[in-house]
């Protein structure tokens, strides 16, 4: 059986998983959840798992710095503040499932070799949720899809 390489569907593949934790602040909306309808805080742990099934001249997947780099600017982001005040959760719970799509969207690396992407939250240690999304190749200029952070943007 054949598979388009970008499903990830059946070949094998590498994977690169890169990690950061920040404490932040939210209150779950619309429904009864207890103490959770309150502003309280977690200590947030994200990882990022890249996935391809090919590596680069160098033998990577990917860049870890660079990784890394996006990870910083997405805990700065979010470190002591409350995830319901930023406009990206404006209309939304600010779940865990939710939060893991929205630092999905800060973290895609589009390379010729990452052909998908899979963020997981975790909000303690016992529970997480998780984002995973097909990630396309670079496409040339004019197109509507872009990285969400250049690497400009990620390292400064």
């Amino acid at each position: 059986m054949s598979v388009d390489e970008h499903t990830m569907t059946t070949q094998p593949s590498y994977s690169v998983t890169v990690r950061r934790e920040f404490i932040a602040q939210h209150f779950l909306v619309g429904g009864d959840w207890g103490r959770e309808n309150q502003l309280n805080s977690h200590r947030y742990r994200v990882e990022a798992r890249y996935e391809g099934t090919s590596l680069d001249r160098h033998g990577y997947l990917l860049d870890i710095a660079e990784v890394e780099a996006r990870l910083d600017r997405l805990a700065e982001r979010y470190r002591d503040r409350t995830l319901n005040e930023f406009d990206e959760f404006d209309g939304l719970n600010p779940s865990v499932e939710h939060f893991a799509r929205i630092a999905s969207e800060h973290l895609v690396v589009r390379t010729p070799n990452i052909c998908a992407l899979e963020v997981t939250i975790w909000e303690d240690d016992n529970a997480a949720a998780g984002y995973r999304q097909v990630v396309g190749p670079v496409l040339g200029p004019g197109s509507e899809q872009r990285n969400h952070m250049t690497h400009e943007e990620a390292t400064s």
